[in-house]
């Protein structure tokens, strides 16, 4: 049987108008909030946050066209994580996708909820076959 950990998940309401998942993942030695996002195909942190921690170069330019989160054409950085955690899951040189978003930062602080740094996607989610439970708000994820 495939090794795997779990991780505790925060349901938030939003207002009545639907839930949103939070997990918790350490990036830079800290701790932060980050959405569980099936429909995300790729793992995003939000450029404002990343810029705080890297110097000037680290965070790559792309050419890849991001849509999805309210706009079809937004400017995508990526960044190589030496060192990233999902619960005790560590996953090292980690490539992520960096984006402006401040658009929703800022639903989430007019909504009274946590601040969060970005979303886990599927890339994730795929690469370590998570097991989403509602019920008991774990995640499981194989390595």
């Amino acid at each position: 049987m495939a090794k795997h950990k779990t991780v505790p998940l925060e349901l938030i309401n939003l207002n009545n108008d639907g839930f949103h998942l939070l997990v918790e993942v350490v990036v830079f030695g800290q701790s932060y909030q980050a959405v569980l996002d099936t429909g995300a195909s790729k793992t995003v942190f939000d450029k404002e946050t990343i810029e705080n921690h890297v110097k000037s170069g680290e965070l790559l330019a792309s050419d890849r066209v991001s849509t999805g989160l309210g706009t079809n054409n937004m400017e995508s950085h990526t960044i190589i994580l030496p060192k990233m955690k999902i619960g005790k899951l560590k996953l090292k040189n980690f490539e992520a996708a960096v984006l402006d978003l401040t658009t929703i930062k800022e639903a989430y602080s007019i909504l009274n909820l946590p601040p969060v740094i970005g979303v886990i996607g599927g890339d994730i989610l795929n690469s370590h076959q998570a097991i989403i439970n509602y019920k008991n708000l774990k995640l499981k994820l194989f390595y």
